[in-house]
Parts: C-alpha cells; structure tokens; sequence
C-alpha cells in the first residue's frame, strides 16, 4: 500500500514538473498562421504573424517582410488559426450517461473525479481548452478538478463550476428511478430545495463551497425518470431568489429549463442563460431578446441519444421524451437564430463521450447559424456569456494564449472543427501539436 502511494506520488510530482517546464520555455513564442479567424470582427486575416509572451496573446500582425525579431517562428502557414474553443454546458466528473438510472450510485466520489480527469484530458485535445460544468451529482467533485487543473496536476481545460444542481426534492437533478427505500447520499442531495429560503440558503453554501456560478433545475428533465420536461419545478420567485443571493456574491444563474413557462420565469427572474430550451415560444424569445439572457442549446445529443438509447436499451421513458424535445428544440433554436437571440455553444457532454464535443458545430450551421456565427457562439460569444471576454475568448492582445490550428478552412467545411484540428495550445503551452 505504501509502495503504491509512494508510485502515485511520484508520477504526480512528475507530471507537474512537466507542466512547469513547459511554461517555463513558454515565456516568448512567435507563430506564423496561414489564416487567422478574428472572432471579434467576424473576419479572416491572412499571413498573420502570432506573438505570445508570458502564456498572453501580444500581438497578431501581417507576417513581416524580414525576419521578425525573437525566437525561431513555427510555421503554420498551412493551418487556420482561432481562439481555443469553449463548451458552455458539459460534465466533465463522472460516466457518460447510460441504461442504469442508478449508475451515480454505483461510483465513489474518487472515481468520479478520476473519471473526470480523462474526460478532462479529452475535451482539451479535441481543442476545447475552456468549459463551463454544469453539474455533478456529488457536491464539488467539479471544484476538486477544477483545482487541480488550475494548479497544473492533471492536464484539462479552464472550467468554471456549479458545484452541484439546486433542485427540487425528486426533481430534475435528483438521482431517482431506484426503490422507494434506496437512500440517496447526502451529498448527492447538497441542492435539494424546496422553497425561497432553501434556495437562498443552498446558494450560499455551493458558492462558498467554491462554486463559480449556480445551475438551477427550473423544469424536468429528459434523462431524470420521473420528471417532464415541459412542466415547473420552481416559482418565478424561487428562481429570483438564487439569482439575487448568486449577484450578491458576483456570481450569476444558468436554468436548465425545457419547457415554455419554466423558461419565461426563469427570463424574468433574471438568470444569465437558458439550457436546453427545447420549448423555446415565441414569447420567450422576446423575452430572451429584451433581457438580453443567453441561449445554451444541445442540438446535437438527441440523436446520440436515439441511436445509442435504441441500442443499449435505455429505459423506455428517457427515449420517449428525448424524441419529444429533440426536433422541436431544433426548431425553436433556428427561431432564436432569426431573431438575434444570444447563443453560446453548449454540448451537454457527458451524455455522449467526451472529446466529441465539435460533432455539434455541423448541427449548429445546418440549424441556422453560419460558420462564422458557429465559430463565434464557441468563442468571444461564451466568453460574453461568463464575462471573461477581456480575459478570454478572442487573440486580441493581452488574452491567454488559447488557441487551435486546423488543416483547412472551418468556414468552409465546418466539420474541420472536428476532424481537422493539428494543434492545442492552451495559456501558451502546446498540449497537441503537429
């Protein structure tokens, strides 16, 4: 037992050591990209020469006519470059979903997080290199990779965290479909709320256990037995209620909400985004529109869902109701489009296997955006949507040098994004490379 602790620690050590070198020959890097793809202005830049200094984009400027001073350049004249990219709505900590609605309660919260350490890895060398996670159903297992990833232990992408789901008790971010005497773990249950001061209370107690934002489930779920999508699961004034404890504390609320009246309480109660939205109508796209509140819509998993639900035999229900919001979802995310409803990108990863993420950006165009608007709700657009766009999102100067490069054109072929990606470079640090 000591010689296997020792032998963790080691490659721990280890594995550290190699993330500190690598920053450390990081200081200066100078890149030449065939194309550039600036987000910020909706164009594309040719012959760019890329500056990173300290793990922070300097400079993107016409390639010079001679040589630049400064370090030898990596050429990636053949490559198109963009902002790393960014999935608004994933779960990184634990198994992919599966035919078991008790499978959560067949894991350990260490299993789960080292789960969440591969998936971690995948996400980031499938070019995502910053995600917003949505939800565990063990408390802070999120905020513990968070960490780690922070401080260099495993490798992964910038995540910021829910901490865990506030929900109602047997409501969409429950664990339920077990026995009636089937104790669920308590810290499984670290959200359950049932009224304005629960809610009140459990936001304060995931942000000061290390959350970054809070995830309320406002309606059912399509993957929780027992519950409807269509139907409310909080008060207009419930949902208001973790909304001003979460802007006391500089932090803000996604929803996940399906159905039409869960997602104009949610709207008018004040939430920054909107998941899901399958029954989006059109007054709550005014209503989206007027408040200024983001779209994360998965438009690709439901027919990840089918297929692989068909095959393995998922319980009857969750198929049900998956073909009940898939096509409609689709249909009022092209009415969103149309109407110049904010959109970031959000996959719900950890349905599907994770590093898959990109499969969705082909559904995106084919629903209404250009490839261009695709490529932006992936980048400056979820930066927007966290408030980090001065930090993050974009390769203008003074941004963490995140990036991807891509054998080919995206806006051409949009599914490059998926089968083209050449290199990952994440705070200056390349993580995939040619």
């Amino acid at each position: 037992m000591f010689r296997l602790t020792r032998t963790v620690i080691a490659g721990a050590l280890a594995l550290i050591l190699s993330f500190a070198l690598g920053a450390a020959h990081a200081e200066t890097v100078l890149l030449r990209a065939g194309r550039v793809i600036d987000v910020v202005e909706g164009r594309v830049l040719s012959d760019q020469l890329i500056r990173i200094e300290d793990g922070r984009f300097a400079s993107v400027a016409p390639f010079p006519a001679g040589p630049p001073n400064g370090p030898p350049i990596t050429d990636w004249s053949a490559y198109t470059v963009l902002p790393g990219l960014m999935d608004m709505h994933s779960h990184l900590v634990g198994d992919i979903t599966s035919s078991n609605v008790a499978a959560p309660l067949l894991s350990s919260a260490a299993r789960d997080a080292l789960i969440g350490a591969a998936n971690a890895r995948a996400t980031l060398h499938a070019g995502f290199t910053t995600v917003r996670d949505v939800g565990a159903y063990r408390a802070f297992t999120d905020v513990a990779l968070r960490d780690a990833i922070a401080a260099g232990q495993i490798e992964g992408p910038r995540m910021f965290v829910a901490g865990a789901y506030v929900t109602i008790t047997g409501g969409g971010g429950e664990v339920t479909g077990t026995a009636p005497d089937v104790v669920v773990p308590a810290e499984m249950r670290r959200g359950v709320a049932d009224n304005e001061a629960q809610v009140r209370q459990r936001v304060r107690e995931l942000l000061a256990g290390g959350a970054d934002f809070i995830k309320i489930i406002a309606t059912g779920a399509v993957l929780t037995a027992g519950t409807t999508p269509a139907a409310s699961e909080y008060t207009e004034t419930e949902i208001r209620a973790a909304v001003e404890e979460a802007a006391a504390r500089g932090s803000f609320v996604a929803a996940h909400a399906h159905g039409a009246e869960g997602i104009r309480r949610a709207v008018r109660a004040g939430v920054r985004s909107i998941e899901h939205g399958s029954y989006l109508g059109d007054e709550g796209i005014a209503l989206m529109r007027r408040h200024g509140t983001w779209l994360v819509a998965d438009v690709y998993n439901g027919d990840y869902i089918d297929e692989i639900g068909r095959r393995d035999g998922w319980p009857a229900e969750i198929l049900r109701k998956n073909l009940e919001t898939t096509d409609i979802q689709r249909q009022a995310f092209r009415r969103a489009v149309r109407a110049g409803v904010n959109i970031a990108f959000g996959t719900d990863s950890g349905v599907y296997p994770h590093g898959e993420n990109a499969r969705q950006f082909a559904y995106m165009v084919r629903h209404g955006m250009t490839p261009m608007q695709a490529i932006q709700s992936a980048t400056i657009n979820a930066a927007r949507l966290l408030g980090r766009e001065a930090e993050i999102g974009s390769l203008q100067s003074g941004r963490r040098a995140d990036l991807i490069a891509v054998a080919g054109d995206p806006l051409a072929d949009i599914d490059l994004l998926r089968t083209g990606i050449v290199a990952v470079m994440k705070d200056g640090v390349l993580v995939r490379g040619p």
